[in-house]
């Protein structure tokens, strides 16, 4: 018989808590929120082809290498009744909510100009203004939860939770004026006239329309033909029977 293999465990969604806790099973799957977001991206980019998602992705994916040295400069240990691996200053987790609650509300209260429908033609209304603010506070909320999750669950001490905060939105924030700029010098615009990417059908939309609007106009049209078509077959014509 050959030697039994060593194992190790996959400590990227192995999170120590205490099941007796209620509320530390709860920050066990606050601390799984990350890899949930980073599948949210890869959704999204695949079914929308929608430039300013590839953009933040890109951004975040960025963040979470600026943490990755951050951590290797400062050395700086975890709490001593942690048994995990790694450094803890700064802390991954709040650096990535941290940086997708800014960078999603600068864009929805910024960068976001959705157009307003005719509703006499039954288009979909975009999201006001007090909508998009709304839904940027419960975002700040959830991040603010995952940020307090590593310290209940003491993979963090506050200090450290705290600059992965900080270090976030300055990411985002520097990365919302990168984007800016690059939209305003129209660097952008020519990159999606490139043949390679119209080829994988990229688009840049997302500003002046919401997703839902996305391709509903057209969704409508193809709707009235299928009814017009269908009334001709029973002899229909502009409303009325034909004999």
């Amino acid at each position: 018989m050959g030697d039994i293999p060593t194992y190790a465990s996959f400590s990227l969604t192995h999170v120590h808590y205490n099941p007796h806790d209620p509320i530390s099973y709860l920050c066990a799957w606050l601390a799984l929120l990350p890899q949930g977001l980073c599948v949210v991206y890869a959704t999204l980019i695949w079914s929308t082809r929608e430039a300013e998602i590839f953009l933040m992705f890109a951004g975040q994916l960025a963040c979470e290498a600026i943490n990755f040295v951050l951590k290797r400069i400062i050395r700086q240990e975890r709490p001593k009744v942690h048994t995990g691996k790694g450094y803890g200053m700064p802390s991954s987790h709040a650096q990535f909510v941290a940086f997708f609650a800014v960078h999603l509300t600068l864009f929805l209260m910024i960068r976001h100009k959705p157009r307003v429908f005719s509703k006499e033609k039954g288009m979909h209304n975009p999201l006001a203004l007090g909508s998009r603010a709304m839904i940027s506070l419960g975002v700040m909320g959830m991040a603010a939860a995952v940020a307090w999750s590593r310290i209940y669950l003491s993979y963090h001490t506050p200090k450290q939770v705290l600059v992965g905060l900080i270090a976030g939105k300055i990411c985002a924030v520097g990365w919302f004026t990168i984007v800016e700029v690059v939209r305003r010098m129209g660097w952008l615009e020519q990159v999606l006239d490139m043949e390679i990417v119209r080829y994988f059908r990229v688009r840049d939309l997302v500003l002046v329309e919401d997703l839902p609007q996305s391709g509903w106009e057209a969704w409508e049209q193809r709707r009235k033909d299928r009814a017009a078509i269908r009334g001709l077959g029973n002899g229909v014509v502009n409303g009325k029977k034909m004999r």
